[in-house]
């Protein structure tokens, strides 16, 4: 912190000091159930595997959004008040965070528990498809008992970004991934134990980035975890959760694209034919709809972090007041994100066999058919939905909860969802249906450029006024 000054360094350097680390931990944390599903898709479970997991998945996205809600609004708000100097509201914003990591995590491993089978079927799982069925509930068993492990580690990496060190916060997130790499081939194959052995594998690495992190709380550089920090106020807790909710509702968002898609998967699959006239049935779909969404969860990790990386310069000058910087970090965050929006989109357009090739062999004509449509259609607009993602969190980071949100459930929830369903009653095909993700993606980056244009004006007039004022 004392070597990047967030009110007087250079934009670029301070953008790539806090978002490369900031994006090797979002990357790694997205790496954890893409990994699963790679070496569950070369094991003898094969594409009832990968179904399996992506039936669970939804249940762990999640759990990250209520850490993520946690854990990006008690850093953001940490930032602003330590930005105006706020020493014991700052430390609060973090105890606060912490604490109500433990709760949320606790409660939801209960829940977990107790409507196991309720939450599976609501995801898409079908008792009837006995062999994914089965391989579903070993999983979502295993990884319901490391929840407080993965929300508590997820939730406080953004208060150790915030507080300067972006480099531990990414070791913390690396080494439970790492973990998770070494362990998983070992339980999946040296153990023998499948699905369970790679649900196994994940726990053991999120435990790892758990201990890490707690670690840090005793040697934080700009808070302290105290007694009274941890005494929950209903101003910060009010704070941290408005500031916070569009992570939520972002991660939210995935749950009910994934649960709604598993669904109609299901449901059209067997009227759905591939060209050599085989139905694709159910277990290809959400195989691959499961995989592609994993694919298009890295690309999006990747914005994130840089515009989480961001949120550090952009909190901490708009409590002091630094009006113009706060625009030239705008500027630069999103200049990187469209470069990268473009990259992804001509791998996904050009290579989409080689996207799929990473998660196994031998599958069917009618699978790697599906895929293929699969990654070209569905991925079409990845250069608007990287610009999408990263305005809401500028937004967030600018205190503008509200339009953050909006452009988050307007994307993924408000034109999605009900295009998804129109497309797939009206022509009950399941390759017709995944337009529905460009058509959303077309229409929230037209909101999106709108949100960022008002808050630059506005912006640029506090600096006009401040000026004048100044002068007087």
């Amino acid at each position: 912190m004392k070597n990047y000054d967030l009110g007087t360094g250079k934009i670029g350097q301070l953008v790539r000091h806090f978002s490369v680390p900031c994006v090797i931990s979002m990357l790694v944390a997205a790496l954890y159930n893409i990994v699963d599903q790679i070496f569950i898709g070369w094991s003898p479970a094969g594409a009832f595997g990968n179904a399996a997991t992506n039936i669970v998945y939804p249940f762990t996205v999640l759990a990250l959004g209520l850490s993520l809600l946690v854990g990006d609004g008690a850093a953001a708000n940490f930032s602003l008040e330590w930005g105006k100097k706020n020493k014991d509201r700052a430390d609060k914003s973090v105890g606060n965070g912490f604490l109500l990591l433990v709760i949320f995590s606790i409660l939801l491993c209960l829940i977990g528990f107790i409507f196991k089978s309720q939450i599976l079927k609501l995801f898409g799982a079908s008792p009837e498809e006995k062999t994914c069925y089965d391989f579903a509930v070993q999983y979502f068993t295993v990884i319901c008992t490391g929840l407080p492990f993965y929300m508590i580690g997820q939730g406080m990496n953004a208060s150790i970004r915030a507080d300067g060190s972006p480099k531990y916060a990414m070791a913390c997130t690396l080494a439970g991934a790492i973990a998770n790499l070494i362990l998983d081939p070992l339980f999946i194959f040296a153990f023998n134990m499948g699905v369970k052995g790679a649900a196994i594998a994940t726990v053991i690495g999120q435990a790892l980035t758990f201990v890490m992190s707690i670690a840090y709380l005793f040697r934080a550089k700009n808070f302290k975890i105290s007694k009274k920090s941890v005494h929950l106020e209903a101003s910060i807790l009010s704070r941290i959760i408005l500031i916070g909710m569009a992570s939520l509702i972002v991660q939210l968002s995935i749950v009910v694209i994934i649960a709604v898609n598993n669904n109609l998967l299901s449901k059209y699959g067997y009227e759905t034919f591939a060209s050599t006239g085989v139905a694709f049935g159910s277990v290809i779909p959400l195989a691959v709809v499961g995989i592609v969404m994993k694919v298009f969860g890295i690309a999006v990790s990747i914005v994130i972090g840089i515009s989480l990386g961001g949120q550090p310069i952009i909190g901490f000058n708009m409590g002091a007041g630094n009006v113009e910087r706060v625009k030239e970090t705008i500027r630069t965050i999103t200049k990187i994100v469209l470069a990268i929006g473009t990259v992804f989109f001509l791998i996904f357009e050009l290579a989409p066999d080689f996207v799929i090739s990473l998660f196994g062999k031998n599958n069917s004509h009618e699978y790697s058919e599906y895929a293929r449509l699969c990654v070209r259609i569905f991925l079409s607009g990845i250069i608007f939905t990287c610009f999408i993602k990263s305005a809401a969190i500028m937004l967030q980071s600018l205190g503008k909860s509200g339009k953050s949100t909006i452009l988050a459930l307007l994307r993924d929830v408000i034109v999605f969802v009900p295009s998804s369903i129109i497309l797939a009653l009206v022509s009950h095909n399941i390759v017709t249906m995944l337009w529905a993700s460009l058509i959303s993606d077309v229409i929230s980056f037209v909101f999106a450029i709108a949100f960022i244009m008002a808050e630059t004006r506005k912006i640029t007039q506090e600096l006009s006024a401040s000026i004048k004022e100044k002068a007087s």
